[in-house]
């Protein structure tokens, strides 16, 4: 089925970019989304089954197949509804419908990947799919973000390679050349700890540029302001997960090792110092979509925090980007409403959404209380535990120094959006604002609420597809 799924997805995305009219295109992208919603459902009743050698449906793997088929369908309706409304060209359409499909193909494959290498594949298509849909407005900015975002994902990705290298020479004693996550864990025991050391170093720092980590998160907050929002929510949401996904099985190698408490030296540096740069930007920025993508920053680092402090930490950590992976989501698809109300994405020139789209406002308030992790946000349940878990590993100061950053976080976002929602904007013509339909923020409420399910009511099959993806990890 996984060779079934690749043919499909790649030849679909060739399909959209050949073909100009309008109506077959259609077609081919609600074949797709149908095809991915089967083949997560197929993962589901495959569970630690491996095809075609390299990949293999682990909990992990599968409970992130599911969240990105689940965002990918309103993802391709906003982005009918964005190239409508733009009056775009067919070949512009057709560049944009294939990336976006190659993008979410090779995000699935990278998910399920059982290889080191074949994870790094996969991530480099991601890098090429994803610059086509940086690029799409053709401008000045537009190509020097797209620039900006391959220069540093083929540093990230090089040193990705140089760390599979080192990891090579790390099995120089086990007597096997196998880079399977299955093999190297077997092993651990047998792993060189110097070469290990580089490996780890050098793979966590290239995924990182994925993640949205530092030190290499600048990339990302160029592509999710300058990519289309519907295409800026997949970039903010399932291929930050991806860096999740090639950090974290790498982590579980290292941590069946003595070399554990190191990694989390590494693991929770980097996610303090991405707090404390989110932060820092947060309170700066007027940029509405680099705000939700700094926000992300905020997250994966409370994400990373978490696998640090290990123990209910690692739990927390997997049901954080799930649940941020809805949410955020949720915010880049309503940005697409709020533009083509104020034309503007500066907080200067927006203001008082609630006059003019009533409905839409809603969202911001909902998604704003979700991605601050308020009461009854899903978000909250995962930052409690995370929190829980630094308390419980001793690390009370750095606890503290978290709390300290996310209130002045909480602080810049809500000053951000209340001005969105409820203050008047300067000089703004009232004359010509579009009726937006309230049927647009469906999709977003339906995301919204099934974060706050998923945090407070979650289904025992969600919970122990959790549990299964962090069982190999030291408790």
């Amino acid at each position: 089925m996984t060779l079934i799924y690749l043919i499909a997805g790649f030849s679909i995305a060739t399909g959209l970019f050949l073909n100009r009219n309008r109506a077959i295109n259609n077609s081919l992208l609600v074949v797709f989304l149908l095809f991915q919603v089967a083949f997560s459902v197929y993962s589901c009743y495959h569970k630690n089954v491996t095809e075609l050698e390299y990949f293999t449906f682990d909990s992990l793997g599968i409970l992130l197949l599911l969240t990105i088929s689940v965002i990918a369908i309103p993802s391709v309706i906003h982005s009918k509804i964005y190239i409508v409304k733009h009056n775009e060209s067919a070949q512009s359409r057709a560049i944009y419908f294939a990336a976006l499909v190659v993008l979410i193909t090779s995000i699935g494959a990278a998910y399920l990947a059982n290889h080191i290498a074949v994870t790094w594949i996969f991530t480099e298509l991601t890098t090429l799919s994803a610059s086509a849909l940086i690029y799409h407005h053709r401008n000045k900015l537009a190509l020097e973000g797209t620039w900006k975002y391959v220069f540093i994902c083929a540093i990230s990705i090089t040193f990705v390679f140089i760390g599979i290298l080192f990891l090579s020479l790390s099995l120089g004693n086990a007597g096997s050349e196998d880079l399977t996550f299955a093999n190297l864990r077997a092993n651990s025991a047998l792993l060189n700890p110097f070469w290990l050391r580089l490996a780890f170093l050098f793979i966590f720092t290239g995924f990182t540029a994925k993640l949205g980590l530092v030190p290499m998160f600048t990339a990302g907050i160029d592509a999710k302001d300058l990519a289309p929002g519907p295409a800026g929510a997949l970039l903010a949401t399932v291929l930050m997960n991806l860096g999740f996904v090639g950090i974290f099985r790498m982590y579980i190698v290292i941590a069946n090792t003595p070399l554990h408490h190191w990694a989390n030296l590494v693991v929770g540096s980097a996610a303090f110092l991405s707090l404390f740069v989110a932060t820092v930007y947060m309170i700066r920025v007027k940029n509405i979509k680099r705000m939700l993508a700094y926000s992300g920053i905020e997250h994966m680092g409370l994400v990373m925090l978490g696998v640090a402090a290990g123990g209910v930490g690692y739990y927390a950590a997997i049901l954080h980007v799930v649940l941020h992976a809805l949410v955020k989501s949720s915010l880049f698809f309503q940005y697409n409403q709020l533009h083509r109300v104020f034309q503007n994405k500066s907080i200067y020139y927006v203001g008082n959404y609630f006059k003019y789209n009533p409905t839409g406002a809603m969202v911001l308030l909902l998604g704003f209380i979700s991605a601050t992790a308020m009461p009854p946000s899903g978000l909250f349940v995962s930052e409690f535990l995370i929190f829980r878990a630094l308390f419980e590993a001793h690390y009370i100061f750095i606890l503290i120094l978290v709390l300290l950053l996310l209130t002045m976080i909480i602080w810049a976002f809500g000053k951000n959006i209340f001005k969105i929602l409820f203050i008047p904007a300067v000089d703004f013509n009232e004359s010509n604002v579009p009726k937006i339909s309230p049927w647009e923020s469906v999709s977003q409420f339906i995301l919204l609420g099934g974060a706050v399910y998923l945090g407070l009511n979650p289904p025992a099959e969600f919970v122990q597809l959790i549990n299964d993806s962090i069982s190999l990890l030291p408790q």
